[in-house]
């Protein structure tokens, strides 16, 4: 993945509205997607939902990671091994790997 591109997911796009539950419990619902007539304010707002919910969930898998990442520190004293992490995440170990070595690459850029 390109440097530039990873600059530009973390601008912060339109932000995700909580619905009321009301609305959340009618399944044809969606952030009032479904009230919106015109097909240009609709495309807008759907684009921007798309890029908040990327974004989000960009967020998320670092998040993971970091938590993968330190429960697999072998400091720990109760540290995890892979195939534990994998099984709390609903991974496969091979991924829970990957995702402990992407959350210490995290750690270590984040540090001073």
């Amino acid at each position: 993945m390109a440097e530039p591109e990873r600059s530009e997911r973390k601008l912060r796009p339109a932000p995700l509205l909580f619905e009321p539950s009301e609305a959340a419990a009618d399944p044809e619902h969606f952030f009032d997607l479904e009230s919106i007539e015109d097909p240009r304010e609709l495309l807008a707002r759907s684009t921007e939902l798309t890029l908040a919910f990327r974004a989000a969930t960009d967020r998320a898998v670092e998040f993971q990671a970091l938590a993968a990442a330190q429960l697999a520190d072998p400091r720990r004293f109760d540290r995890l091994t892979p195939a534990d992490i994998a099984q709390r995440a609903e991974w496969t170990e091979d991924y829970a790997k990957k995702m402990i070595e992407f959350g210490r690459d995290l750690l270590r850029n984040t540090t001073p």
